[in-house]
């Protein structure tokens, strides 16, 4: 069957018979499928911007398909195999060129859970959105930290970290997970802890898929609220904006439970500026509230309550005057809405199904870029490329708000910026429908553009879902972490067949 896999890779065969299609599944033995050529869904990611062709997309039924795959391949000279979530990467991370697509939703639903009151077990090509669902509606129990959109895979959040509004309170995603099923490079299939295992439990959480592939995770729940109270609050000054965002996450326990920030363009731009702010149709921006002193771009404070129903009211009115009260921001421009707990975490959902039914979902480029920038340097950051490079914005959010360092593990593979305090910076760009074009280029080499000059002045920062091109920008990013991150490859992984997309080692070649 190697040979065969070896064969068609040689020739550069693009499409296969059915019968090919039986003999491999057959001399594999799983229970999944395997489409040859499949280079529609395997061959690119929402970024939009690199397509490869991928050999084959594996569709897996059990753990025991990605393991028997994962040993195929590492008895091939030269085939490689990435796992896929839901295809969110943004610089071809998912991809393997030439190489075997496993397609982890193919097993979203074959395995969930609850243990005990406190955690729940999923598959890692679960949805988290589906694991939100399934834990309220079932339980009335909800995981504790998320990501901002949750159309991504379990194993792909744990993957790379998993940050949002609550990570200030509970820590990344990475944080909140207490036993994994693995699939190491070597096709072994290991259950592992903190204290079982455990240098492959800390290596994969945030390990970029380079030691294993997430089949199953454990993670913790909390008592899922029923409603939110979601507010967001207008500044025009960065060091007062930076001053409340930190002393709310400082606060952590007496604090609301989500706290982010975004940049906002000081015009009447409906992406980019005022009309940007408010969150519900009825609301109006009265820009003429804005001081007559504020500078070409504004900031926006988003902080959001838990309660349950049948609470008294005037309680959630009263804690949050108390929490906002001696805050900085523009009195007249806020904003609110009370909304279900389930429509708070799944508003990404409306935005995305918004830019589905215009086509700037899956049928354009998404030249994103994400970083940890230090407390440190933050205020140079904001005037250096917010102020100045991204002054008229980037077509979509920009997303600014504050960590706390003793939240993450320095066990994990994560790498992040010194000092106890980080910010996260997300640019999401949108760029005007259509393929890749002058547009796209222009916003990829503003990309290039912050990073070089961040390096430029100093910044310290790392790069969030990482992108480099070679092996000493890879060992920069990670510095000191580097020994112990090659140490876990050569553990897990040591002919480098997994995660090939990422671009951090390269095969090695069987004799």
């Amino acid at each position: 069957m190697i040979e065969y896999f070896e064969r068609l890779l040689q020739n550069d065969a693009e499409s296969k018979s059915k019968d090919d299609v039986s003999s491999i599944c057959k001399s594999l033995d799983l229970q999944g499928s395997i489409e040859c050529g499949a280079t529609v869904l395997a061959g690119k990611d929402f970024g939009g911007i690199h397509s490869v062709k991928p050999f084959a997309l594996i569709r897996p039924s059990s753990p025991d398909d990605v393991a028997r795959v994962v040993k195929a391949v590492s008895r091939s000279s030269n085939l490689t195999v990435a796992a896929r979530g839901n295809g969110h990467s943004i610089n071809g991370q998912s991809m393997a060129d030439r190489g075997l697509i496993v397609d982890m939703r193919s097993m979203g639903d074959d395995h969930f859970e609850v243990v005990g009151s406190h955690c729940v077990d999923v598959s890692g090509g679960a949805l988290w959105e589906d694991v939100l669902k399934r834990c309220v509606l079932e339980y009335g129990l909800a995981p504790r930290s998320w990501t901002d959109y949750l159309g991504l895979t379990v194993g792909g959040t744990l993957s790379n970290a998993g940050v949002s509004g609550q990570a200030f309170r509970f820590g990344p995603q990475t944080s909140n997970v207490t036993e994994l099923e693995v699939v190491t490079g070597k096709g072994d299939v290991l259950t592992c802890t903190e204290s079982e295992n455990s240098e492959l439990f800390f290596g994969v959480l945030g390990g970029l898929g380079q030691f294993g592939i997430i089949t199953r995770a454990r993670v913790l729940l909390e008592s899922a609220p029923d409603m939110v109270r979601w507010i967001r609050v207008v500044y025009t000054e960065f060091e007062e904006f930076s001053r409340d965002i930190e002393l709310l996450v400082s606060r952590e326990d007496d604090s609301f439970d989500y706290v982010e920030g975004f940049v906002f363009v000081n015009s009447d731009d409906q992406i980019n500026g005022w009309p940007s702010v408010p969150m519900d149709p009825a609301q109006r921006f009265d820009q003429n509230r804005i001081p007559g002193t504020a500078g070409s771009v504004l900031y926006c404070l988003e902080v959001a309550l838990h309660y349950k129903n049948g609470g008294d009211p005037s309680i959630v009115d009263t804690i949050v005057r108390k929490l906002l009260g001696g805050l900085g921001f523009v009195e007249e421009l806020k904003f609110q809405v009370d909304v279900s707990y389930m429509g708070f975490l799944l508003r990404v959902k409306r935005a995305e199904e918004d830019a589905k039914a215009n086509g700037m979902w899956e049928d354009c480029p998404h030249p994103w870029l994400n970083l940890f920038v230090s407390k440190r340097d933050i205020a140079d950051f904001d005037h250096m490329v917010f102020k100045n490079i991204l002054k008229r914005g980037v077509g979509g959010p920009m997303l600014v708000y504050p960590l706390l360092r003793n939240k993450w593990d320095n066990r994990t593979s994560v790498v992040i910026p010194e000092g106890e305090l980080f910010y996260i910076v997300a640019l999401l760009r949108f760029p005007p429908l259509g393929p890749k074009g002058p547009e796209v280029e222009k916003m990829i080499a503003q990309n290039h553009e912050i990073i070089k000059c961040c390096s430029k002045k100093g910044i310290d920062f790392k790069q969030y879902l990482p992108h480099y091109q070679s092996h000493e920008e890879w060992k920069r990013h990670f510095g000191n972490q580097w020994t112990r991150f090659v140490e876990r490859k050569a553990s897990f992984d040591p002919m480098a067949i997994l995660a090939p997309g990422q671009k951090i080692f390269t095969r090695t070649p069987q004799p």
